[in-house]
């Protein structure tokens, strides 16, 4: 109850200074090659530049004025929960699953079923994906 009243005091008092928004969302990756590839080939992102201009980040915009952050480095968390996702919202889910049936690139549905998405209550669809670190991506299309 203590941890709870903390957020929710948390909270109030961000709330105070204005509307929050996500400046940015930072992934630990364990090879910037391969995971610039999966942001930017099979989520399509658009690269933006990044003031480090170094060999260990990239970053790319995920609109609103939001960005995404990769930070290479070796020692990267081994286990991943699916509970613990970044979620992209699409304009055009078919497309974007056909996109992922063509490069025969693995996706499934909440509860795991492979190739398959799943349509939740409130009538959004949505697939699971794993970038190359095997984080978990919720693409649907909450638009």
């Amino acid at each position: 109850m203590k941890k709870l009243v903390t957020i929710a005091l948390l909270l109030v008092s961000l709330t105070s200074f204005g509307q929050i928004k996500v400046n940015h969302i930072a992934v630990h990756v364990s090879d910037l090659k391969k995971g610039m590839d999966f942001y930017q080939d099979v989520l399509q992102l658009k690269k933006i530049e990044d003031p480090f201009n170094d060999a260990i980040h990239a970053w790319y915009d995920i609109g609103n004025g939001s960005a995404l952050h990769l930070i290479e480095s070796k020692d990267v968390p081994s286990e991943k929960s699916k509970v613990n996702h970044l979620c992209f919202s699409i304009p055009d889910m078919d497309a974007f699953v056909q996109n992922m049936k063509d490069r025969s690139y693995p996706f499934e549905s909440w509860t795991g079923v492979k190739g398959e998405v799943t349509n939740r209550v409130d009538g959004v669809n949505q697939i699971y994906i794993q970038d190359p670190d095997g984080y978990w991506l919720e693409i649907n299309d909450d638009y």
